[in-house]
């Protein structure tokens, strides 16, 4: 119920911005707005998660074949790198909730065939299935914690895969609330990893 009812307000609330960031898209690179890439959701069913698109068009990068973003990445376009700096890209998420694929709060949906270090990242970590017994989150508690955007090592997904299960392990009405409130000024505040 809080994802319908939260949801719902935010993406009226931020309906107009997320206009405005649709024409700046359009305005900065030829392609499409929205970028939609199949990733892990509850009970590793495959989903389509919503974003507005922040690199040049990859037909490939949908589909899975995927490779993580780095600092000053020539893939990423002008108006992308604020989008993602800023997380505005993850915004049209919000239809994957009111679609119930995903949550407000949970573990972020990692893409289908995601690496680290050249291998596999579920391959990394012996528990990590165990992150998908809740629903992906637009947020969650990795993400107020510092762990977010790409993971370029090994010791960076079990981290990741730690906080998750911490989340797991605590998930409640409260706590979810209380992830929501410190999303903002935990990720606007994040000058440090790449997105």
């Amino acid at each position: 119920i809080s994802d319908i009812v939260i949801g719902s307000c935010m993406l009226i609330g931020f309906a107009p911005i997320m206009l405005l960031v649709a024409l700046l898209v359009k305005l900065d690179s030829p392609g499409p707005v929205f970028f939609r890439q199949k990733r892990h959701g509850f009970n590793n069913q495959v989903i389509r998660v919503w974003k507005f698109r922040t690199m040049r068009p990859d037909r490939k990068a949908e589909e899975g074949d995927i490779r993580q973003v780095t600092s000053d990445d020539d893939r990423v376009t002008k108006i992308g790198r604020i989008l993602r700096k800023t997380s505005l890209d993850e915004l049209p998420q919000l239809f994957n909730i009111l679609l119930g694929e995903m949550s407000l709060v949970g573990p972020r949906p990692h893409a289908i065939g995601m690496t680290t270090e050249e291998t596999e990242v579920h391959e990394l970590v012996s528990d990590y299935a165990h992150r998908h017994r809740v629903k992906p989150g637009l947020t969650g508690w990795a993400q107020i914690n510092g762990s977010r955007g790409p993971v370029h090592t090994a010791e960076e997904v079990r981290e990741r895969v730690r906080l998750d299960m911490e989340y797991v392990n605590r998930a409640s009405f409260w706590f979810d609330l209380y992830v929501m409130l410190m999303t903002a000024p935990c990720l606007l505040g994040d000058s440090q990893n790449d997105r």
